[in-house]
Formats: C-alpha cells, structure tokens, sequence
C-alpha cells in the first residue's frame, strides 16, 4: 500500500510518511487528495477541467511531489511522459489524453496534427502530442525521485531507462534549439517558456500577425475567468506562431519568435548537473556534464545579466537585444551553485526589493515586476505569484546560504497553497486563489516543502543538486 492511499483513506492513524500521524484535514492528506484526484492511472493532469491531459513540466513537478507518496507513481509520471518523446529528442509540453473530447482543450490533437505533420521529427505514430515544448526540469526531477526511494530505482531500472531519454532531450535543446550560436537554448512559442502571456514577450510578439479571432476557440475560458487569462489578441499570435511551426513540419529556426530566456536556460543547466549524477550512479563519471553545466552558466551570465536591472533578461535572438522586462523568469537561475556571489547579492537584493517585494509588500514571488507598466495582479504571467516559480527561488535561496529568507518563502508557500484551495496562482499580495484550484503542482510542491519542513531539511540534502559528484 503507497502512502498517496494511506494518505486518502480514513483510517490512515501512523507510519504514513511523518513523524506524526495527519489530522483528516491536514495538509498533507488535503494535498494527496488532490493528487489522487488528478491521477488517471498512468499520469496525473494538472487540472480536471481546464487541463485534462499531461503536461510536460507539469509533470515533472508532481514527480517531485508524489515521490514523497508513492516512489512508484513518481518514476510512472515521467515515464509516461518520455514514452511519448520525438525521435529527434524533443518532449512534447501535451501529451494528449484520447478519451477526452476534442473540444474539451484547445489547442487539440487535431490542430498539432503531430504524427502526420511531425513525421519527419520522428513523432510518434502510437500517441497524439503537441509539437513544442516546456522547460526542461525533467532531470532534475527524476534524479530526486531516485534520491525517494535508490532501492526500488534501482530494482526497477529506473534510471538506466530515462537516461537515454533524458540524455537525447538535452542534445535536442542544446544543438537544435541554439538558435543564437552561442550555446543557450532558444523557445519558439511563449508557451515553450511556461509563462505563456508574460509581458516578455510583447516585443517579440509584436512582429507576429494574430490568426483571425474566428479560426479557433477558446476552451480555457469556459474554465477560467476572462480578466484572469490571456487577451484574444496575445491567443490569436499564439495561435498564429503554432500553425506556422506545424505547417513548417516543426523545423526550428524559420519562425519570427525566438527568445533566449533565463528561467529555461537555468533549468537546463541544473538537469545538466542532474544528469551528471544519475550518469554517475549508472557508472560514469559525470564530469563531461558538470563541465558542459558549468561553461553555460559562464554563457548564461555573459549574455543574459544586466548589471543595471540586477536580475538576467531575455534575449530576442531575432534581433539581439536584451527585453527589458523584469520578470520571475530573471530571478529563476538562483538555482545555480555556480554563479558569482556578486550576482547572487544582486539577485536577491531585486527579489526582495521594490520590483517583487519577497518579505514585504508580496507574500509570494509575482511573476512580473511589481513597477511595470503591464502589471497586473490577477491576469495569468503578468503579476500574480506561481507556487513552482516560489518553490524554485526557494531552492535557490537556500543553495546560496540565504536560510531565513528560504524558510520565510517555504512557510508562506504552505500558507498559501492551504489557504487557496492549492490554486494555480494567486494575487501576489493577498493570497487570493486565481486560475483552477485543486491545482497538481501546487499540491505536489507544498508536499514537497513540507516533507522538507518535517525532516529539518538542510541545503546539503538531496533538494539541492550541486557540481560536484557526492560518490
């Protein structure tokens, strides 16, 4: 018996996970009903009705989460979702569910249209995808659920499964998708970046002419609130830039968006550091992998920190300039161990300032600067706080020796997650739920913590992933 069915039945009294047994409405067991709630059996959706199939980083982070449940529900999320991968790498941010109907999400598999148009990108013939991707937090993620339970990973095979997978992904971002030259990696839709509508993009979305308002529809707003979610105008450019990268047999390079971005970039890195442990464990050395980690951290700085906003900014490859937005996307990359401390200091020095006011005006992170022009609390990545974002420069935090300001970020994560009926995001001042509630990640994120909180966690456990090899 798992710990998500003793966490959901009513006679779970002890031995369940914590030292103490949970009280029928505590947190932990609220958020194991979510996840039990959520689950189909071979991965979990991020929201029953306003997302109903598998989402790729979504279920990277419920991984994380669920490996304090059930290790073995943990390794099956991800590997249902590489079992879905393209041959040339590439992990679909959908993998597309066959029992929902159509009209239940759009864009639908018959817009991606991935196992005819996607042929020459090796989709797969046997599951219906989308054709871009997510960030790329999935190392990271299947070296922590490894971390849950070495014993059964190793019985299972785990990690000698996923690596190869995980192992191909990378090549595809860091070859195909260095669209700049420089080593970085490169999105070619907002959604890739999973801050679809954020004030980032405005620029860069600018060039792109919306597709006509009445060749698509909008299934998200028959579950979310209009002022909540993105503009007709930025969905008609979304909608624009997929068909033309459908249309274009999903070859990267051609389109008129590419944006070197932070949040994404260090994501990859980190799954680089990740990936050097698991390769580690499998018997090699790792070395290669911290190397290649540790030069685009130095590529990463180099091209993406600007001294004057103490925070990184994206990059419009199409034209070479720096965006000058601040958004959470910037602040992301304290999950790196090889930063300068000078960038740190500056980094947190932004985060706790008047831009994102962390400790002081804001309870969570917003995901956009707090003094710009497009803010707003409640519109989707255009100012409300993102519980994997928190979770995130929370683990940074604490991997640069800033404990109080992590705890403080844990503790409010928690709150919040409980207090919101783990909403999707929320109003980064009050708290107030926006978006879905009964949200995976959020659930799966504040187990996460709070495992963490029960254990006395310290930056050397396995939350943080450095590097250097711990043999």
């Amino acid at each position: 018996m798992d710990r998500t069915a003793q966490l959901t039945t009513r006679r779970a009294e002890r031995d369940i996970a914590y030292d103490s047994p949970p009280t029928a409405d505590s947190l932990h067991v609220r958020a194991a009903r979510v996840l039990e709630g959520n689950w189909t059996g071979a991965s979990t959706v991020p929201s029953r009705e306003l997302y109903p199939h598998q989402w790729s980083w979504d279920s990277a982070f419920i991984a994380v989460g669920l490996r304090h449940l059930s290790p073995l529900r943990a390794q099956t999320e991800l590997e249902t979702l590489l079992a879905a991968q393209w041959g040339d790498g590439r992990i679909p941010h959908i993998v597309f569910n066959p029992s929902v109907p159509l009209d239940a999400y759009f864009p639908s598999p018959d817009f991606w249209r991935s196992s005819t148009t996607g042929h020459t990108a090796g989709a797969p013939r046997t599951v219906q995808t989308s054709g871009i991707v997510q960030p790329p937090v999935h190392a990271l993620a299947a070296w922590l659920v490894h971390c849950a339970d070495p014993g059964l990973s190793r019985a299972r095979g785990f990690l000698a499964r996923v690596h190869p997978r995980l192992a191909a992904w990378h090549r595809y971002l860091l070859h195909r998708r260095d669209l700049g030259g420089t080593g970085l990696a490169s999105v070619v839709h907002p959604w890739e970046q999973g801050m679809d509508n954020s004030p980032c993009w405005d620029l860069p979305l600018a060039r792109v002419d919306p597709a006509p308002a009445r060749s698509f529809r909008r299934a998200d707003l028959d579950h979310g609130a209009a002022q909540d979610r993105p503009t007709d105008l930025d969905y008609g450019r979304y909608v624009r830039l997929a068909a033309d990268y459908r249309d274009g047999h999903y070859a990267d390079g051609a389109g008129d968006f590419a944006v070197e971005d932070p949040a994404f970039n260090a994501l990859l890195i980190a799954s680089e550091h990740a990936l050097a442990r698991i390769a580690h464990e499998l018997g090699a050395t790792g070395t290669a992998r911290h190397a290649r980690a540790e030069r685009l951290t130095g590529v990463l700085v180099d091209r993406l920190w600007d001294p004057s906003a103490g925070m990184f900014l994206c990059r419009d490859v199409c034209d070479g300039r720096l965006i000058g937005e601040r958004s959470v996307s910037g602040l992301i990359p304290l999950l790196l161990p090889g930063l300068p401390r000078g960038i740190t200091t500056a980094m947190v020095g932004t985060l706790t300032g008047p831009h994102f006011g962390l400790g002081g005006s804001t309870r969570l992170v917003p995901s956009y600067d707090l003094l710009g022009e497009a803010f707003d609390p409640h519109r989707y990545w255009r100012g409300p706080a993102w519980f994997n974002t928190a979770w995130l420069v929370e683990r940074g935090l604490r991997l640069h020796g800033e404990r109080d300001r992590a705890d403080a970020l844990a503790e409010a994560v928690l709150t919040t997650a409980a207090g919101s009926g783990f909403a999707e995001y929320v109003d980064p001042y009050t708290g107030t739920a926006c978006g879905a509630t009964g949200f995976s990640w959020t659930a799966a994120l504040a187990l996460d913590l709070l495992h963490a909180t029960h254990h006395d966690t310290t930056v050397d456990d396995d939350r943080t992933v450095r590097g250097g090899d711990r043999g």
